[in-house]
This record gives C-alpha cells, structure tokens and sequence, in this order.
C-alpha cells in the first residue's frame, strides 16, 4: 500500500493515513486502499477495534484538490464521490467499533472520515470543518447529513455555510468529538478508548451499531421494537452467557466472536 499502512496488534486495527507530503489529502488510490482494508476488517475475527489516524501534522486536510482539478466533468466528479461515498459508508457499517485520532486538520473529506468513525478522538491541536462552501462545492460524501446527526442543528448550520472549521474544545463541547487527548497525541487516548472495546462483546457491539444505525430512520415505536427483537437474540449468544456468567462469578469476562 502506498497512500496508507495497516498494521495489526492485541486486537487491535490501526489504519494511518500516509501521504504526509499532502496533509493526508484523500485520492482515489487512498479510497480503493481503504476499502481493501475494510474488505478484509469485515472477514477479521482477531481485530475487535478500528483506529483511523494520519501520519504528520494532519488527520487529513479533506480530498484531493490537484486530483479533483484534473477531473473532466461534472460525471466524473461524481464517480469520485460515489466511490468516496460508498467506502465510508462501509466503514460506517463495520461491525467493528471504530476511533477517529485527529491532531491538526480534519477538514472537507476528512472531517467526513473521522464522521463515518463511531467514536473521536481530537488533541488540542485538532482542527474540524467543512470549507468547501469556500470553493463553491459542499461536502458529498455523508458530511451534509452526517454533521447534523452529531451536533446541533445550529453549529451544523454554521459550519455548512461558513466554512468554519471548530477548534478541539468546541467540537467536544458540541458532541462532534468524544474525548481530548490535550497536549499529547490523539492516538494516545484513541489506542487506550481501543483497548477497551477490544475487551466488551463484539456480537453486542456490532448489534449497538445496528440498532443506532437502524433507529435514526424509524418511528420511536418501531425503532423499540426493533431493538426488543435484536436484544432478545443476543441473550442467546456464548457472548451473553459468558457475560452473565462472568458477572456472577465476579470475574471479568472473556468474550468470543460467534
């Protein structure tokens, strides 16, 4: 691979960003490459946790602009965006819970990176918008949508018709970003968030995953009922058996994949 690496330990995914000369700026060979890495998290039984974060001073300054300057056409540019599109929204659905470690940019496409994650991660330095309304252009993949289901409707607003990007604190403030790593490296705080989940249940993670994902489109009845029938099928799982069994026995437990 030569836009990203991927590396593998205890349980733990971590896929860097690697083009540091362009602020981690995302091309389509980085999107194929990601979606090679996703492809392959989808059939890992080891990996109980995903870390995205970017080599340098950057998490990613958003897609390509040199590569969308030489596109032809209004089609084309919508190739890249379909293909952009579909890679987070398969990150999205990952089974695998994921960690967005952002220090300095995460602007335009990665800001809509770091959203696709389920959790972030931001150090002091940390710095997350969506400047495209600046180049006459929006963000198309996911971050129209996907901004406003984590933040105020108001601060998504804003930033969409702005350009503004958030500093770190203001992003934990609003939602946007879980936890600050302050001084130190995002990555620092991001790998200990990893090492937790890498230790819970992932048939419980994945379902977590589901039932967000699915209820954010249904009614609040249906969505309850939804998650009636999801729970009811994990309490017959090894994973709830271990769980309860470990809870009574006072021990931590130790969860499989089923």
């Amino acid at each position: 691979m030569t836009a990203l690496r991927f590396d593998r330990r205890d349980g733990i995914a971590l896929v860097t960003l690697d083009r540091s000369d362009r602020l981690n700026a995302v091309d389509r060979a980085t999107l194929r490459e990601l979606d090679a890495v996703l492809a392959e998290l989808e059939h890992d039984d080891v990996s109980r946790a995903l870390v995205v974060t970017g080599a340098g001073r950057a998490f990613s300054a958003g897609a390509d602009i040199d590569e969308l300057s030489r596109l032809d056409d209004p089609d084309a540019f919508a190739d890249f965006v379909h293909q952009f599109t579909d890679v987070l929204d398969r990150l999205a659905q990952l089974a695998t819970p994921s960690i967005a470690a952002i220090d300095g940019l995460a602007l335009g496409g990665g800001l809509e990176l770091a959203l696709a994650c389920d959790l972030r991660v931001a150090s002091s330095s940390a710095r997350l918008g969506v400047p495209e309304v600046k180049l006459g252009l929006l963000p198309g993949a996911g971050g129209t949508q996907r901004l406003p289901r984590l933040v105020p409707r108001a601060v998504a607003t804003h930033m969409l018709l702005t350009g503004a990007p958030l500093t770190a604190l203001d992003a934990h403030r609003y939602g946007l970003v879980n936890e600050l790593s302050g001084d130190a490296p995002a990555l620092d705080v991001a790998e200990r968030l990893a090492r937790e989940l890498a230790t819970g249940a992932p048939l419980a993670h994945a379902a977590a995953k589901q039932l967000l994902r699915e209820g954010a489109t249904l009614p609040l009845a249906a969505a309850i009922e939804r998650e009636r029938q999801v729970v009811a099928g994990l309490f017959g799982t090894a994973d709830a058996a271990e769980g309860l069994a470990a809870f009574r026995d006072k021990r931590a437990p130790s969860f499989q994949r089923h």
